[in-house]
């Protein structure tokens, strides 16, 4: 056996786009992720009607702000923080399925570049996190009278979230050799950033010493930026949100692409 042979083919690096092989790779997980609908769908929109009644029910449905109510604040980061989960999901699970069970040989050795690998586990983890969050938003929708200030806000915040969590959840699923590895990863730094990130509570009833903090959350500057669209109020500047989110995503889509080029972790 020759010093190579344990690790797959590295792919192609220069070459056409291989429009074909990247829609392969997407309809693949696209597919998953119906398939298993009652998981990826149904389980985040009960969860987000528990919270939405959870926090209902313990703070009451007074005013956070004068004319905005509990329900209208809280509607959007609930909205987000299931979307953020779904992405960063989304993009670790499948990546780290096809390690454990042999299958990424196959895809580092399809006639595909770094970048169009990275596309076919980003891209159906992106778009089925704004499934996820379409359908929270009916369910949402039906129990709170959400007005709408801005979809450009909406949609542009929406986008950027998820492709930041995806890029993170692929990263991770990289990383990761075992389940338990990303379940760690889940619990000690994704859950905090979603629960951390005033979707449940404005930041205006924290001491002011510990409220800097929360902007170096992404998910903070997602949830508020999203918000904005709704209830035309935002806790932070709109456009260090962007900036924040766009950084972020360039850094994680350069980390996630040079670990594919390279073959980081990746075993036959």
């Amino acid at each position: 056996m020759t010093p190579f042979a344990a690790r797959p083919p590295a792919p192609r690096r220069f070459g056409p786009v291989n429009g074909r092989g990247v829609y392969a790779l997407y309809k693949r997980e696209t597919v998953r992720f119906y398939r298993f609908a009652w998981e990826t769908l149904a389980g985040p929109a009960i969860s987000a009607l528990m919270f939405l009644a959870v926090f209902h029910l313990a703070l009451g449905g007074g005013e956070v702000r004068p004319g905005i109510g509990l329900s209208v604040f809280i509607g959007p980061g609930i909205v987000m923080f299931m979307m953020a989960h779904g992405a960063f999901e989304g993009g670790a699970i499948p990546i780290l399925f096809h390690k454990l069970e042999g299958m990424i040989t196959d895809v580092m050795s399809a006639p595909l570049t770094p970048l169009e690998i990275l596309a076919g586990y980003v891209l159906p983890a992106t778009g089925g996190a704004l499934t996820i969050g379409a359908v929270v938003l009916a369910l949402v929708a039906v129990f709170v009278d959400l007005p709408v200030h801005s979809l450009t806000a909406i949609v542009g915040f929406a986008v950027a979230a998820s492709l930041l969590l995806a890029l993170l959840g692929l990263v991770v699923g990289i990383c990761v050799e075992r389940w338990d590895g990303y379940s760690a990863v889940e619990t000690f730094l994704v859950a905090p950033l979603g629960f951390l990130s005033g979707a449940f509570f404005p930041i205006d009833n924290l001491p002011e010493k510990v409220r800097w903090v929360f902007h170096f959350n992404p998910v903070f500057q997602a949830v508020e930026g999203f918000r904005y669209g709704f209830i035309g109020e935002a806790q932070t500047s709109l456009a260090l949100a962007a900036l924040v989110l766009a950084a972020m995503g360039l850094v994680l889509g350069l980390v996630a692409w040079r670990m594919l080029a390279v073959g980081y972790r990746i075993k036959p």
